[in-house]
């Protein structure tokens, strides 16, 4: 940690990134093109059981990854179909409240079907950087160029099917999308040292005598699981150097490695943009308390929990909308949501993340994010 002492980790690696040997926290994001039938083949190291959830995806039962329903690995090979582009995540769901506290997750995000279409024949077909394209409904927000509508009932899908029909348009990949200049993932999380220094049993909380009626006889009451006070704060494993009670900055220039983000090269953590540039930033609770974001500029939210507001099938039911600068936004645990900025003038200034206590709301830590439009 920041101040030296030293706080235990469960982490994923994977056996094709060299860099992620003994570990990596967070895991891996991994991007994947919708309508594509994905694969992870996974392995358990450590204390077994785990499973890997797909959090906000749609997977068959066997695949969900949620423990008790499905797979406990061992090792399986999952497999899905995204159907919807979005900000999502992955964890593990065997022992959820300490597993995921100890860093067994990694961010997903679904993109269009051409998303990793051949531009540079230099290059392998995965590789590339931005601009790069995510799912919108913009159609009152003309600030946001590149804009792409579609059928208001089908949707990404074209009455017409693949190929059109006479009178008919066909299915446009880019159909209610926007491209961005520039990515920033903001996964915000906070770690109880008193819960990792006594809770490094992956099993710590498993049913007595073997027993199996999760709810009924997990140990949840055990090692002070049930008084949880974080003492650590990060954005996207980027710590915020602070005790509890401080306001402090995370640092200015970190960029998420591209092997660690499905070879896409350049998304950032800190914003740093030019202006006129559409910034989409990506934005998870993975922390156990309250958080509570601040932007110093306008903002269009156009996704909640992986699905854009406003494209079908759910367009009836929501749309995106503009929250000002110094409007706060709330999330609790595992919620996420997508934003886009774009500002003509320049920026230099930072958003404010405050944690706060899931039980009384007391206000615990408030991290800074710098942006900065040049």
């Amino acid at each position: 940690m920041w101040d030296g002492n030293r706080v235990d980790f469960f982490t994923f690696d994977d056996p094709d990134i060299a860099s992620t040997n003994g570990g990596v926290w967070p895991a891996p994001t991994i991007r994947m093109v919708r309508g594509s039938i994905f694969h992870c083949q996974v392995a358990a190291g450590g204390p077994p059981p785990h499973t890997i959830h797909w959090h906000g995806q749609e997977p068959t039962p066997m695949n969900d990854g949620v423990g008790h329903c499905s797979m406990e690995i061992g090792s399986y090979t999952y497999q899905l179909q995204p159907n919807f582009i979005g900000s999502y995540f992955y964890h593990c769901h065997r022992n959820t409240m300490q597993h995921f506290e100890f860093g067994l997750y990694g961010f997903t995000i679904v993109e269009p079907p051409d998303a990793y279409a051949q531009q540079n024949p230099a290059l392998p077909n995965y590789a590339g950087g931005y601009p790069r394209r995510t799912a919108a409904n913009l159609i009152n927000f003309p600030q946001f160029p590149g804009y792409v509508p579609g059928d208001p009932v089908h949707g990404v899908a074209g009455p017409g099917g693949l190929n059109g029909l006479p009178g008919q348009p066909a299915l446009d990949p880019h159909a209610y999308t926007v491209p961005y200049d520039v990515e920033a993932l903001w996964v915000l999380d906070d770690r109880d040292s008193v819960w990792a220094a006594n809770m490094k049993n992956a099993r710590a909380t498993f049913p007595a005598h073997g027993l199996v009626q999760p709810g009924v006889d997990d140990q949840f009451f055990k090692g002070d699981f049930h008084d949880f006070n974080p003492d650590y704060f990060f954005v996207t494993g980027v710590p915020f150097p602070g005790p509890v009670g401080s306001t402090v900055p995370c640092a200015s220039n970190v960029v998420v490695p591209a092997e660690l983000n499905s070879g896409v090269v350049g998304m950032q953590v800190p914003v740093n943009a030019l202006r006129n540039q559409t910034i989409l930033i990506r934005v998870l609770c993975a922390a156990y308390v309250f958080i509570r974001v601040t932007f110093p500029v306008d903002v269009v939210v156009i996704a909640y929990d992986g699905r854009a507001l406003g494209v079908p099938p759910f367009n009836q039911y929501n749309h995106a909308f503009l929250v000002p600068a110094g409007t706060p936004m709330d999330l609790s645990t595992a919620r996420r949501f997508d934003v886009l900025m774009r500002s003509s003038s320049t920026v230099s200034s930072f958003a404010s993340v405050q944690f706060r206590h899931n039980r009384n709301n007391a206000l615990l830590f408030t991290g800074q994010i710098p942006i900065n439009i040049a």
